[in-house]
């Protein structure tokens, strides 16, 4: 008698901790989401892919479809039961407290000013022309705010979903948080990044689809040499016109335009290091991890998902081509001074887009250096994309 109440005892403390295991959560949507970890984590480390982003991306997306209770807040319904009763989480999960500066949009303007700090705004001053192409690859975002509509979002997720094109992960975080989207904002951030870091294998066919042999070889002249006096000045002008007119952006183009003056003014040398290196980094674990962790099963697969991964393609695509169409426009009309493959890195993917340009361009003539020309339109394109977000504030009424 006693041994059958020991081992029913056993029994049952065994039966407890089983349930208590991750393994008696686990569905299959749980499995498949731990796969897409793994996959990214592949891409990462084992192809070089945007690692710095990737890597806490898929980490938080393994953690949190093995745990969920790393994502909740305390008070929220967590399961409902035949009977009606529901259960709440009695406590607010670690990465909910990250996600929370991420909706707030903290982690995204001091994404914005390591960005500043780290990148040299020169190209863009020497050729002003620049900040055209970066305009024209902004194309992507409207045309698929229009799609998103199309597809059956209302305006404020449509705006939410069409800044994808802009190859932004920060703005395209920051603006859904802005619109009160952040039922989407996994996956907005998550294709976001991930298109990002697919940039060399996106952008080069799209390119070449719509130039010539003749056009990729063109070589550009020397750009000009840039004062000190024009590097400092320039954050505080971009400053002062673009806040004065969509007051919304002043978050991420002011982070921008500080963490440029740190670098430029040549007498804060130690917050210059801080803001592009020790700083940007804490900032995108936070970020990339939390984002990551938005990614549960219940989150993430939906239809809904499908439709935001397709149009951020669709995005970027047209992001790309519009850029590289006026940059053809402008090859024309400077009878070959400009070689239109530049105009692919209006996307802001820094610096990222202006190395495909070069690697393109390189392809087709090893002596032609486009770098540093790319990078005019590519900076550009930062400027776009914060612009184009604050367009949509603008619309939406959101300060």
């Amino acid at each position: 008698m006693v041994f059958l109440e020991t081992s029913g005892g056993i029994l049952d403390t065994l039966g407890n901790l089983a349930e208590q295991t991750g393994f008696a959560k686990l569905g299959w949507g749980n499995l498949l989401m731990i796969l897409v970890a793994f996959i990214f984590l592949y891409l990462a480390i084992g192809k070089g892919f945007e690692p710095l982003l990737l890597v806490p991306i898929s980490f938080g997306m393994l953690l949190v479809n093995m745990y969920p209770e790393i994502m909740y807040k305390e008070g929220q319904v967590i399961r409902e039961f035949a009977d009606g009763t529901k259960e709440y989480a009695e406590s607010t999960g670690l990465l909910q407290y990250f996600f929370t500066l991420d909706e707030w949009g903290i982690m995204p303007s001091l994404i914005f000013m390591g960005v500043g700090a780290g990148t040299d705004f020169g190209p863009l001053i020497a050729n002003p022309v620049s900040f055209l192409l970066g305009a024209a690859a902004q194309l992507g975002i409207f045309v698929a705010y229009l799609l998103a509509i199309v597809f059956g979002f209302n305006g404020k997720a449509a705006a939410a979903i069409s800044i994808i094109g802009g190859a932004d992960g920060p703005t395209s975080i920051f603006l859904a948080g802005k619109l009160g989207q952040t039922n989407l904002m996994g996956p907005i951030a998550v294709a976001a990044y991930s298109y990002m870091s697919l940039v060399p294998i996106i952008q080069p066919p799209i390119m070449k689809l719509f130039t010539t042999d003749k056009e990729r070889k063109i070589k550009m002249t020397q750009l000009r040499p840039v004062t000190k006096l024009e590097k400092i000045l320039f954050p505080v002008i971009i400053t002062v016109v673009v806040v004065l007119i969509l007051p919304s952006t002043a978050p991420l183009i002011g982070m921008l335009m500080l963490g440029n003056l740190f670098r430029e003014c040549g007498v804060v040398k130690q917050l210059t290091e801080t803001a592009s290196n020790a700083l940007m980094y804490i900032v995108v674990i936070l970020l990339g991890t939390s984002v990551g962790a938005s990614t549960s099963a219940e989150a993430f697969l939906k239809a809904d998902t499908l439709k935001i991964v397709a149009l951020g393609l669709m995005a970027f695509a047209f992001g790309t081509m519009g850029g590289v169409l006026l940059g053809k426009l402008m090859c024309v009309l400077t009878h070959g001074k400009i070689n239109p493959l530049i105009g692919s890195a209006g996307v802001s993917a820094v610096p990222m887009a202006a190395r495909v340009s070069q690697k393109v361009g390189s392809e087709y003539d090893p002596t032609n250096f486009l770098l540093m020309h790319a990078m005019g339109p590519n900076v550009a394109g930062v400027i776009g994309t914060a612009v184009a977000a604050g367009v949509f504030m603008a619309i939406y009424g959101v300060k």
